[in-house]
């Protein structure tokens, strides 16, 4: 969880509040009752828990809940033992602690047993942040950005204001030297760090550190974040920790933020550090759009495409590449005079994929385009733009061959979409074409690609392709993230009616134009089966069989 730093120094009275228990059963085994002579019972009072030299019971170890401010000492069971030994303090932070034990030991002793923590200046903090691994390995060796980083001591630091303006350094280094390049990679965000901790050893053992567990990290930056791990407990279900060793133990513990309410004034003040940050990100973000925000002409659909040509699979040969192009139709339809509406794929070389070979891709690009709608009547049927595809591969010296052709409506609604587009190419009987093709390269083009489909330039009424040989080939994966812009989306509920018609009849002609390309493929099927008939020997065909239609 990350909340803004302020907020933390606005309420100087910020606490954390951590309840310990634990959930297995109880220990009867620690407690040897007496025999009691000339009586073969034994009293249920010698079952009941002793107390300690300490005065603590046994079952008061069993659950815990205390609160705990930031930056806050509590000290652990070692920490104690370790500390009131004169000879083991060696810094004044040490010493500090000393004073500070025999305070507590003087005045009842500490009002924690198990939970403890370890602020930003304890030894835990340097020592945790140098023994993070950065990968699963075992025998893990430190690179030298690692080494870097656990060096760099990451501390809240005071911000002086500098007189005027003037830059210390360099913007842009034009020649950094490898020094530079390998201190540049170091992050030194001051950064304070506070440890919740729990010993969970048996009873009677605390105060080894094999037994310490990290219950709640708490960290602040210099950026203004707060990051609380584990989150607060809230209404969810306490978080647990298994202990391992001969006796397994489940403990559960929940953080709860018991900080006390804020006055008046204190609220007021927060509210108004609020309003000024929402304030300035609002400038920062209208300064990132500009003034100048490009809207439409009315009665204006602008259609902005993000696409990627993922793979091709299912082709017959290696190294392919695709070229694609959008075919914007003649009417209503334009782009502006800068737009590419082509592309040329780089050539890739196809992995095995079960029993597919693929291609992967991954090329970007993206155009834009207009539609001006100037047709009111309901019978106009808009049209949508067309993208064409052909594959190719290259052989060893270079020359290249057709693959496959194809072609796909774009989508008339926005949003993303993942479209596969079934290809085909012309082909030729008998086997000196493929010979052909296998050793020189050639083979049969069509002059307009656009003839996959209906050609835009085609003004009559029926389209025979009656003799052309298609073999069907492979199919492209495209990958399109569409936008659509226009002024009737935010007008009146009659323009946006009138613009939901609109893409409704896009939408419908773009369904249509799936139906013509299943109906089109019924037919190329058709005349395969055609052809293999007519392949076969005149005695192995029955007068009687016909194809109908």
């Amino acid at each position: 969880m990350a909340v803004p730093v302020f907020c933390f120094v606005q309420r100087i009275k910020s606490c954390l509040g951590v309840h310990l228990q634990r959930i297995t059963s109880g220990n009867f085994h620690h407690y040897q009752p007496a025999a009691q002579s000339g009586s073969d019972l034994i009293d249920l009072a010698t079952f009941r828990p002793q107390p300690t030299a300490s005065g603590h019971r046994p079952d008061e170890d069993e659950e815990e809940e205390i609160v705990i401010g930031w930056q806050e000492k509590l000290f652990s069971q070692f920490e104690v033992d370790v500390y009131q030994n004169e000879a083991a303090c060696q810094s004044p932070l040490d010493c500090q602690y000393r004073q500070e034990i025999l305070k507590l030991e003087n005045s009842g002793g500490r009002k924690n047993r198990r939970i403890f923590t370890y602020t930003d200046s304890d030894r835990y903090t340097n020592l945790e942040e140098h023994c993070q691994k950065m990968t699963t390995a075992a025998s893990e060796v430190p690179s030298f950005l690692v080494e870097r980083m656990a060096n760099v001591r990451r501390r809240r630091q005071d911000r002086r204001g500098t007189e005027g303006g003037i830059l210390k350094s360099r913007i842009i280094t034009w020649e950094p030297s490898e020094e530079f390049v390998k201190n540049s990679h170091v992050i030194n965000t001051p950064l304070q760090t506070m440890y919740i901790m729990a010993d969970l050893g048996p009873y009677g053992k605390l105060g080894y550190k094999k037994y310490e567990h990290v219950l709640c990290t708490v960290k602040v930056d210099s950026n203004g974040v707060i990051t609380v791990k584990p989150d607060f407990t809230g209404l969810r279900a306490p978080y647990r920790i298994e202990t391992e060793g001969e006796k397994q133990e489940l403990w559960k513990y929940t953080i709860d933020n018991v900080s006390s309410l804020a006055q008046p004034e204190e609220e007021e003040r927060e509210q108004r550090v609020f309003k000024d940050l929402y304030g300035r990100h609002k400038e920062y973000l209208s300064s990132l759009v500009g003034t100048d925000f490009e809207m439409t002409v009315p009665g204006t659909l602008r259609l902005f495409v993000n696409g990627e040509v993922v793979s091709a699979q299912g082709y017959e040969y290696d190294n392919l590449y695709v070229h694609f192009f959008v075919e914007l139709p003649t009417t209503n339809w334009s782009s502006p005079a800068f737009q590419k509406l082509s592309g040329i794929t780089q050539t890739c070389a196809t992995k095995s994929l079960g029993m597919d070979k693929v291609a992967y891709f991954c090329y970007p690009f993206t155009f834009e385009a207009f539609f001006l709608h100037k047709d009111e009547s309901a019978d106009a049927l808009p049209e949508w733009p067309v993208l064409y595809c052909e594959v190719l591969s290259l052989d060893f010296w270079q020359r290249y061959r057709v693959e496959g052709y194809g072609a796909v409506v774009l989508p008339a609604t926005p949003g993303s979409h993942t479209l596969t587009v079934s290809t085909w190419r012309p082909m030729e009987l008998g086997t000196v074409a493929e010979l052909r093709r296998f050793f020189i390269g050639g083979s049969l083009e069509l002059e307009d690609l656009s003839y996959v489909r209906i050609p835009g330039t085609f003004k009559g009424e029926r389209l025979s392709r009656f003799g052309l040989r298609t073999e069907t080939t492979g199919s492209v994966t495209f990958r399109l993230h569409c936008l659509q812009q226009s002024r009737a989306f935010m007008e009146s509920s009659s323009l946006r009616k009138r613009m939901q018609s609109m893409l409704d009849r896009l939408e419908g002609f773009s369904q249509q134009s799936s139906v013509h390309n299943v109906l089109e493929a019924f037919y190329r099927a058709r005349r395969r089966m055609q052809e293999a008939r007519e392949s076969l020997p005149q005695d192995l065909v029955r007068p009687s069989e016909t194809l109908e239609s």
